[in-house]
């Protein structure tokens, strides 16, 4: 094709946007946006004294950040899916830049609800891996779409390895404010990411795009009648649960045991470190075993090294060996997750039906955050929520058993007419 004409030219213009290059770039964005928002514990305790609060009002402020990013997410897929993923990338990392730079300078209730709840749940919404997953399943044929799904989870956690250690370093060396500048002037790359995949994602006309065209409407309206799907969403409830609660709470809970800040925060690093083995696995696993059947084993895990956690003495090794198991089954279940929900109803409304499934984890990620805050303060304990959160991961074990593994019944021929 000439490029004097305008598709020649537009064709060269995006001769750098190879699946490489843009797979690169996403796993940034993934990794830069799930960095401060796995810190947030760190300032658990530095925010709230220096304005004189409890910690549930702390607590109370990430729990809207949860439950917010879990409302924004099937708005920014269903975005995605219309537009592709470039615009609702480069909108959430701004609006993430914005949360973490007013939080700095928050000095009411109200202020501190706005940034590190409303502005950043919403950045969270638009920039993070869901999204960055969705795009990414558009430009890699199905037998590499696990992978992709499991590459783009491992950056997130890579994102957690990096800030945990660094927000600490910024907190000893500058403070909690100027730590909180200086992470989201970090966010302010993601829009420049972001431009990677112009062109990659969204309309009919996107590359290998699955799944039938009946409309947003229509398309959650059948997947809120297939039984497997509501399952499916019911269980990532429990993921949230557990991973706000240990990201937010876990800090504090182990200096108040006698740790050191230090390690407490290499604690969140070391489960970032481990979840990149233990993500990237479950993408290439995913592709080759039950998907289910890899939900149910990371579920029944947690459970049991949480309780085996709380029962034992807290001592540096058990703190090491609980962050390295938890790392493993972190987010493990993210990719068989989408690619459960890629299986059922193809590629074309992912985003946005990942996006419900996320706002499932999401409440459960506000009700862990929240409940850990009230209960600490009303019992000087976190043991409730610690027992809470075995009893429902074994629970969800058993909800995601009887999942149908397989297209959805009228769906079942959207591959071949993709």
């Amino acid at each position: 094709m000439s490029t004097s004409t305008p598709a020649g030219r537009a064709a060269a213009k995006r001769s750098w946007q190879t699946p490489g290059f843009v797979i690169a770039c996403g796993c940034l964005i993934a990794m830069l946006a799930f960095g401060p928002r796995s810190s947030m514990g760190l300032f658990t305790g530095p925010l709230p004294t220096a304005h004189g609060w409890g910690r549930d009002v702390f607590a109370l402020s990430i729990a809207i950040q949860n439950l917010l990013w879990g409302i924004g997410t099937p708005f920014a897929g269903a975005l995605a899916d219309r537009y592709g993923p470039a615009p609702v990338l480069a909108g959430g990392g701004i609006l993430y830049a914005l949360g973490l730079a007013l939080m700095s300078v928050a000095d009411t209730h109200l202020m501190l609800h706005f940034s590190a709840g409303l502005l950043i749940g919403l950045g969270l919404a638009g920039a993070s891996f869901g999204i960055v997953i969705a795009g990414f399943a558009r430009i890699v044929p199905a037998d590499k779409r696990s992978w992709s799904m499991g590459i783009a989870t491992a950056a997130g956690s890579m994102g957690q390895f990096l800030f945990a250690p660094m927000g600490q370093a910024f907190i000893s060396a500058y403070g909690w404010q100027t730590a909180l500048v200086l992470l989201g002037a970090s966010m302010l790359m993601i829009p420049l990411l972001a431009s990677s995949f112009i062109g990659t994602g969204g309309g009919k006309n996107a590359p290998t795009v699955t799944g039938a065209d009946i409309g947003f409407a229509a398309t959650v309206r059948q997947a809120f009648k297939h039984p497997s799907y509501v399952l499916l969403v019911a269980g990532f409830f429990v993921c949230g649960f557990q991973l706000a609660f240990i990201t937010t709470h876990l800090p504090p809970y182990l200096t108040a045991a006698g740790i050191s800040p230090s390690l407490a925060s290499w604690a969140l690093a070391l489960i970032g470190l481990f979840n990149v083995i233990g993500s990237y696995s479950s993408g290439v696993l995913g592709g080759k075993v039950s998907k289910r059947y890899l939900l149910c084993a990371n579920y029944t895990l947690r459970g049991l090294c949480t309780a085996a956690f709380i029962l034992v003495p807290i001592s540096p090794v058990t703190v090491i060996l609980y962050a390295a198991a938890m790392g493993l089954l972190w987010l493990s279940t993210v990719p068989p997750t989408s690619g459960l929900v890629a299986l059922m109803f193809g590629t074309r409304y992912l985003g946005m039906l990942y996006g419900f499934a996320f706002l499932s984890h999401q409440v459960g990620g506000f009700l862990g955050v929240w409940l850990g805050g009230v209960l600490y303060e009303r019992t000087g304990s976190y043991d409730i929520v610690w027992w809470a959160s075995v009893a429902l991961a074994l629970a969800s074990a058993a909800v995601n058993w009887p999942i149908d593994e397989k297209p959805a019944p009228s769906l079942a021929t959207s591959e071949a007419k993709a």
